[in-house]
C-alpha cells in the first residue's frame, strides 16, 4: 500500500513539473501571435495614414496637421496675401504642404522598417497601452531616428515645390523681416516642416490604429482576434 501511495506522489510530482514546460510553448506562441498582430497593425495604420496624407492637398486641408510657417510667420497671412498679389511669392503655405504630402508618399518604407525593429516583449506591452498605445511607443521609441530618416524626403519636396525659393523672397520683404524670431534659412524650413509633417503622420496613424482596434474584424485583421 505504502508503495502503491508512493508511486501515485511520485507521478503527480513527474506531472507536476511537466505542465510548466508543455505550457511554455503555448505562451511562446501567444506572445508572438500579440507581438505580430500588434506589427501587423501598425504596418496597415501607417499605411492607412500615409496614403489619406499624401493625396494631393490633403495636410492643407485638415487645420489639425496643416503645415505652417515656421514662428511668427504663422500669424502673418495678412503680409503673405499682400507679398501673393503683389507678385512677390506664391501661396507658400500650400507649397509647404504639397511638400509633406509628397514626403509622405516616399515615407512608407520608414515607418515599415521601424516597425518590424519592435521586439516581441515590446509588441506585446503594446497590447494594454489604449487605443493609440502601439502609435505612441513608436513615436517614444523610433521618433527621433523617423525624423532623421524623414527629413532627407522633406528636404527633397521642399526643393521640387519651389519652398526655398519662396522663403528667400520673403526674407527679402523687410515687412516680413521686421517680425522677428523667425528662421528663413533652409535649414530652418526644413526642420520646422519636418516636425509638422512628423505630427500629422503620428496624429493620423494614432487615429487608424485606434479604428483597427475597434473593428479589427471589420478591418479584415483576424489575426488580432482574442488580442483587443
Amino acid at each position: 500500500m505504502k508503495n502503491r501511495k508512493s508511486h501515485i506522489r511520485h507521478a503527480l510530482a513527474l506531472g507536476l513539473m511537466a505542465v510548466p514546460l508543455s505550457l511554455s510553448p503555448l505562451m511562446a506562441t501567444s506572445a508572438h501571435a500579440q507581438s505580430t498582430g500588434v506589427k501587423s497593425l501598425l504596418a496597415d495604420a501607417s499605411d492607412g495614414a500615409l496614403d489619406k496624407l499624401s493625396q494631393p492637398g490633403a495636410f492643407y486641408a485638415d487645420k489639425a496637421v496643416r503645415i505652417l510657417l515656421p514662428g511668427p510667420l504663422k500669424n502673418a497671412s495678412k503680409i503673405l496675401r499682400f507679398t501673393s498679389k503683389a507678385g512677390l511669392t506664391r501661396d507658400i503655405t500650400r507649397d509647404l504642404n504639397d511638400a509633406a504630402g509628397k514626403a509622405a508618399l516616399e515615407a512608407k518604407p520608414v515607418f515599415r522598417s521601424a516597425i518590424d525593429n519592435l521586439t516581441l516583449t515590446e509588441g506585446v506591452g503594446i497590447v494594454t497601452g489604449g487605443n493609440s498605445g502601439g502609435t505612441d511607443y513608436l513615436r517614444k521609441t523610433a521618433g527621433e531616428e523617423l525624423g532623421v530618416k524623414i527629413r532627407p524626403l522633406v528636404e527633397r519636396a521642399l526643393e521640387e515645390v519651389g519652398a526655398y525659393d519662396q522663403m528667400a523672397k520673403l526674407g527679402d520683404v523687410s515687412a516680413l523681416a521686421a517680425l522677428g524670431g523667425a528662421d528663413f534659412s533652409r535649414d530652418g524650413l526644413t526642420d520646422s516642416v519636418t516636425d509638422q509633417a512628423l505630427d500629422g503622420i503620428f496624429s493620423y496613424i494614432a487615429s487608424e490604429e485606434a479604428n483597427f482596434r475597434s473593428n479589427p474584424l471589420d478591418k479584415g485583421k483576424d489575426l488580432l482576434k482574442g488580442i483587443f
